[in-house]
This record gives C-alpha cells, structure tokens and sequence, in this order.
C-alpha cells in the first residue's frame, strides 16, 4: 500500500481495492444497440405523455430502459415483433418523474420508420423536489 492509501485508510478506515469493470457481453451490446434504434420512438411517446403535466421535456437514457418482453409473431424466423419496455423519465440531474411501460410492434412492413407504438402505460408518478416542483403545469397526474 502507498503512503497517500494508507494516510487515507488511518483517516477514514478506507480499503483500497482494485477494481475492474463488468464484461460486457453480446446480450447487453444487442440490449444497447436497441435501446438506441428505439429511442426517437420512446422519446417521442414519452415527452407526448409528460408534455400535459410538466413543461419540461423528461429523457430517457438507454440504460434507464428494461426490456420486459419480447414477443415473435407468425413463427420462427419471421421478422414481426412486440416488444414491451420499462423505462424512467428523467429531468435535470437524473430525478426521475415516473416510471412508464411502453409497447411497440416493431416490422418490416409498418410504414416509414417500421416501429410502431401500439401502448403506453404511466406505471409511476414520482415526486419532484421542492426546486423542480416548477416544471409541473398541474398537480394531479
């Protein structure tokens, strides 16, 4: 252990541990991947939904987004999807407004963008902080 380590391990009781990060692994990287192909269209439901209670636009980061189901339709192989996601709006830095269940029929044939957004579920209203109760256009969600 260096000498600034061990100062600060007689200081505080600090450990000094090395660390390294998760694997990534090719299921999160598919996870990633969607989430980013996905997000015009989730932000887009998302701020739709917020925009009549708060007159600030919530994002949605990547990584605040689970996937919940995931659903083939027609068989094997074909290319006919829904998928249903989890995800937390957040304003400012990361305070989170909600919690919100959205489903999309993702296909080849859904005309322009072959995402489609079939249902939107406000799960969660979370509470603002006292210096974000501003954002809010009315008190009941």
């Amino acid at each position: 252990m260096k000498s600034v380590e061990f100062f600060d391990w007689l200081l505080t009781g600090w450990k000094h541990e090395s660390t390294t990060p998760p694997q990534d692994t090719k299921e999160m990287m598919v996870h990633d991947i969607l989430m980013i192909l996905l997000g015009r269209e989730i932000d887009k439901a998302v701020n739709h939904y917020y925009s009549k209670y708060l007159n600030y636009s919530p994002s949605v980061y990547p990584y605040q987004i689970e996937i919940v189901k995931i659903e083939r339709i027609g068989g094997y192989r074909t290319f006919h999807f829904f998928i249903t996601l989890e995800a937390t709006p957040v304003v400012g830095p990361h305070i989170s407004v909600g919690k919100d269940r959205l489903t999309f029929e993702i296909a080849p044939t859904i005309i322009p963008s072959q995402i489609k957004l079939k249902k939107f579920e406000h799960l969660e209203t979370h509470e603002l902080p006292p210096h974000w109760q501003d954002i809010i256009k009315q008190n009941e969600r």
